[in-house]
């Protein structure tokens, strides 16, 4: 029975039951303690609060549940490298304190939610190699304060909003092997300007080049200019 004591012991409980964990490294999640605080892979602050959950490679499998959002001072959702699926939770976009949503390396499906954009302490976004489809969110522009942002290795299709330009702490845009079309905005390229270091567009159907010179950019990846 799951213990009414602490609230985000209940979520976390719920999530350790939707999931797969055939190596046991959830064992110490135990509903029956007064908070998740002695967990393994559950970090907390001076208030017994959780700040970080790190399951990074730990052979998890099913999917995310929509409640994680009431993980209110949560800073730190590293789930990595498993076999998670189904889709993102709209809801994960409640966590107004997030700092680093690390999904990458797993097999969600469906659309990258739009309610990302609303977590402007994110400063670190890594959904690569999933499944995921549909346009990048325009709202992504609103993370002022990201610093990498990799969506590379899905299969997201539309256009490179120009909207992303408007992240200015921007250092690395890895957007290679999806089904992107249409141009590079130059808004996107005006981001070298402000300290982005990596961008990788290419394995994807835009149009045009990428021009580098004048631009101080280490690497810029992209398809070779197609000519008729």
């Amino acid at each position: 029975m799951v213990t009414s004591c602490n609230t985000e012991g209940d979520i976390l409980y719920a999530q350790r039951l939707a999931w797969k964990d055939p190596n046991m490294v959830l064992q110490t999640w135990d509903p029956t303690l007064v908070n998740p605080c002695s967990w393994f892979h559950i970090t907390c602050n001076n208030d017994n609060s959780v700040i970080r959950v790190d399951l990074g490679n730990a052979g998890l499998s099913g999917p995310l549940v929509p409640d994680l959002r009431r993980l209110r001072n949560l800073q730190y959702l590293e789930l990595y490298d498993n076999s998670l699926n189904g889709t993102i939770p709209a809801t994960l976009g409640n966590l107004t304190k997030l700092i680093s949503l690390d999904l990458y390396d797993n097999k969600l499906t469906g659309a990258i939610p739009t309610t990302l954009g609303a977590i402007r302490t994110l400063r670190f976004l890594r959904l690569y190699e999933n499944r995921l489809t549909g346009p990048i969110p325009a709202s992504l522009g609103n993370l002022k304060r990201l610093e990498i942002l990799q969506l590379q290795k899905n299969a997201l299709s539309g256009s490179i909003l120009s909207s992303l330009g408007n992240i200015k702490t921007l250092a690395s845009l890895k957007l290679n092997d999806n089904r992107l079309s249409g141009v590079v905005p130059l808004e996107i390229l005006s981001l070298v300007i402000s300290g982005l270091t990596e961008l990788n567009i290419a394995k994807n159907n835009l149009a045009g080049t990428v021009r580098s010179s004048g631009f101080r950019v280490t690497t810029i990846i992209q398809d070779k200019l197609k000519t008729a």
